[in-house]
């Protein structure tokens, strides 16, 4: 019989690569997780990890075990599920992720909500961006995230998580005051989408880092449009985007829950046609979804947006 806790340190350093990493997020030293797993080795009765350089990696063996962990661990989900939903009282921790503008437009009414049906429940939130956010998910750092997914960019399935759509967020070229007008986003334009995108091509423009599913995004459609960005700014905080763009420093795509609910401060233009939405959802680890708390999470945010 394989002790399930060790099994558990051989999936962590699957998903965190190093020792050192499962040490730092389990508390452990790293000399404790390497005894750990030499004895999870003798129970196996096979070789588990293989050095590479500094690092180690799994061997076949290992992976057939942390494939089989994996059907455990989603098991014990749908146990302490079925346990919670027996209760009468909802609570216990939810560890919640989610990017910026999602946090600030969707989670404070969600967590009003959420406070006046189950007072018991301890929520713990923390703004990350679904490039971390997703795998710390996998790695059972968060309990439900809340993430996006640019149009034409389909964000990646892992088979150990379950997505719940939450709602469709407009998407719109932002123009920068000496660029636009002064009309608040209210006068008419007649140029066609692609060519108001063009009529910035030599404009500054203002865009979330490198490698994130929103700048591949962005590049992309002002490609599409015929000129490459000259992108002198670079956040993940679109506040920032938007202060720019109000000052006329910038041009930027920015998605409607930015407002809030509240009046556009720039003037707004349509984009090209299947371009002008993100998708945001809710993600949770297999086994995880009938839980009493990540229910009643998602109805919340579902009545927030």
């Amino acid at each position: 019989m394989f002790d399930l806790h060790r099994l558990r340190l051989l999936r962590e350093l699957k998903d965190r690569g190093t020792l050192a990493a499962v040490a730092a997020a389990l508390s452990y030293s790293p000399s404790s997780v390497s005894q750990q797993l030499s004895l999870l080795e003798s129970e196996a009765g096979v070789q588990l990890l293989e050095p590479v350089g500094r690092r180690v990696r799994l061997t076949p063996q290992a992976e057939i075990l942390v494939a089989h962990t994996e059907a455990v661990l989603e098991r014990l989900e749908r146990a302490e599920a079925d346990i919670a939903t027996s209760l009468t009282d909802l609570t216990g921790t939810l560890r919640i992720a989610s990017f910026q503008t999602a946090a600030l437009a969707l989670v404070p009414t969600a967590l009003t909500l959420l406070r006046e049906a189950h007072p018991g429940l301890r929520i713990h939130l923390t703004q990350l961006e679904p490039e971390k956010s997703l795998p710390a998910l996998l790695a059972r750092d968060f309990d439900l995230v809340i993430t996006e997914e640019y149009p034409g960019l389909p964000s990646p399935r892992p088979a150990g998580l379950e997505q719940e759509d939450l709602c469709a967020d407009p998407l719109h070229l932002a123009l920068p005051e000496p660029a636009g007008d002064t009309s608040g986003g209210t006068s008419q334009d007649t140029r066609s989408p692609a060519a108001a995108l063009r009529a910035l091509a030599g404009h500054p423009w203002v865009m979330e880092p490198a490698g994130t599913a929103a700048r591949n995004w962005a590049t992309t459609l002002c490609r599409n449009a015929g000129f490459e960005p000259d992108v002198r700014f670079e956040t993940s905080d679109l506040l920032l985007h938007v202060r720019l763009v109000e000052r006329g420093h910038a041009a930027a795509l920015l998605p409607g829950l930015v407002w809030d609910g509240e009046t556009a401060t720039v003037p707004l233009r349509p984009l090209p046609r299947g371009q002008r939405a993100r998708r945001l959802f809710t993600a949770v680890r297999s086994g995880r979804s009938h839980h009493p708390a990540i229910r009643a999470c998602r109805e919340a945010l579902r009545q927030a947006t």
